[in-house]
């Protein structure tokens, strides 16, 4: 076994059985966390796990030394207009919380949302309250892992994808300690956060502490993107090829808020062996 210990990992598929496809997978690509789905990414089902399955994958983690995360399902939108929209997020929020605790992850990650129409934004932040504040509660009460809201690539009507934007979310919930925060190099450049330009990386960063606090940030999803800053498009491009290219993921990296943060690559899979590679390479060495 041979795997990178430096907390930069990748999201991996488990079809076939959590242990026994994420492991070998995060061995492969020399990973140092991991990132799962529990279930369908585009559907409501909730998807019961399997005991002895979990129990191994808990163990390989501990063996490895790596943390791990959970991803909600991108269906998630605690802002909607639609009732049933709502119900169905907590439900799945409150499942990822339960299976979380069942594997040992550190923190389950969720899209910050969308009011749909601007007319009902404000009701949207009364709902976010209603919603988090019982599971940010139970979860806390229980150890269990975090809720960590990831800012939207912005379009839409969106609760929040500059990280700006987070001091309404986090007001909602009285800046519950159980809510941490998903940093996404992708979706803040196409928010319109400059992160090509030098400094900027840093200023964003800067402006996300100043926002949420200090040790807010539980996460990082490191990846770079297709498009031009303030594009609102959410495509992944591999690290180092795209518009954002190396030097911003270096200045993120210098960070003291990123410092011992795990970071996830969701780049193409058949890159993202490179991708921990290449971003390894950039640790400061002092």
């Amino acid at each position: 076994m041979q795997v990178i210990t430096h907390g930069i990992g990748a999201h991996t598929f488990v079809a076939g059985g959590l242990a026994k496809a994420a492991l070998p997978y995060v061995d492969s690509v020399g990973a140092g966390s991991v990132q799962i789905f529990v279930g369908n990414p585009r559907g409501w089902a909730l998807a019961a796990g399997d005991r002895r399955q979990d129990e191994l994958f808990a163990a390989g983690c501990a063996e490895r030394g790596i943390p791990s995360f959970i991803h909600a399902p991108l269906l998630v939108n605690l802002g909607s207009p639609t009732a049933a929209t709502v119900a169905k997020s907590v439900a799945v929020l409150d499942h990822g919380l339960r299976r979380g605790g069942e594997i040992g992850a550190g923190g389950v990650v969720f899209h910050a949302g969308s009011s749909v129409d601007e007319s009902h934004t404000d009701q949207a932040f009364k709902q976010v309250r209603e919603a988090l504040l019982p599971l940010l509660d139970a979860a806390e009460a229980a150890g269990g892992p975090r809720l960590l809201v990831e800012p939207s690539a912005g379009g839409g009507r969106s609760l929040a994808s500059r990280v700006e934007q987070l001091a309404e979310y986090f007001d909602a919930v009285d800046h519950h300690p159980w809510l941490g925060v998903c940093f996404d190099t992708c979706h803040a450049l196409a928010a319109g956060h400059d992160l090509i330009t030098p400094g900027g990386m840093t200023a964003a960063l800067d402006a996300l502490v100043a926002t949420v606090g200090a040790g807010r940030l539980r996460l990082i999803h490191a990846n770079d993107s297709k498009d031009p800053v303030g594009s609102t498009r959410d495509r992944h491009e591999t690290i180092g090829r795209g518009t954002i290219g190396l030097a911003p993921f270096a200045e993120l990296m210098a960070h003291e808020a990123a410092r011992d943060i795990p970071w996830i690559v969701e780049t193409p899979g058949e890159f993202q062996a490179a991708d921990i590679a290449a971003l390894a390479a950039l640790r400061p060495t002092a």
